[in-house]
């Protein structure tokens, strides 16, 4: 389990790519483009 581990979160930062041990940030779905829009 280090750097050439393709499953551990260090071996995934060294390889570059994503998965279940390293996530991307861009998951989470933005809720506010489907909203009402504001009332004044």
């Amino acid at each position: 389990m280090g750097k050439g581990d393709k499953k551990s979160k260090k071996g995934k930062r060294n390889i570059g790519s994503y998965g279940n041990s390293r996530r991307k940030k861009v998951l989470k779905a933005k809720a506010n483009k489907t909203s009402k829009p504001k009332e004044q």
